[in-house]
């Protein structure tokens, strides 16, 4: 992970820490494929995609996961869950964390259960 790419990493962690979230998994490997972040609070379970760039030469951040990304996300995140039944049945959710310079510009989710 580029030293940009780990730095976004870490800012969302600490987003997700500040709001309460408990972060059980960065960088987590499962399926084959790479897993971001994995947060829970609660009942909600969280899997991160951060992406960020440094201009917006090639768009924005949260457009770099379209539905194959997604896809392949969510792949991960069943192979994840599977290796931790203890939490089946929490609602879970997909989101973009797009990251611009040393901020967080938007949260947003790509897919819920």
């Amino acid at each position: 992970m580029s030293g940009a790419g780990a730095e976004a990493e870490r800012l969302v962690h600490r987003h997700f820490i500040l709001r309460g979230y408990r972060v059980l998994a960065s960088n987590a490997w499962a399926g084959g494929r790479e897993l971001d972040i994995i947060a829970r609070r609660g009942r909600r379970l969280v899997f991160c995609e951060v992406k960020m760039r440094r201009t917006a030469a090639f768009g924005l951040p949260a457009e770099a996961v379209g539905h194959e990304k997604a896809r392949r996300v969510v792949r991960g995140a069943e192979a994840w869950l599977a290796q931790h039944p203890e939490l089946a049945g929490l609602e879970v959710s997909l989101e973009v964390a797009a990251v611009h310079g040393r901020r967080i510009e938007q949260m947003s989710r790509v897919l819920e259960s």
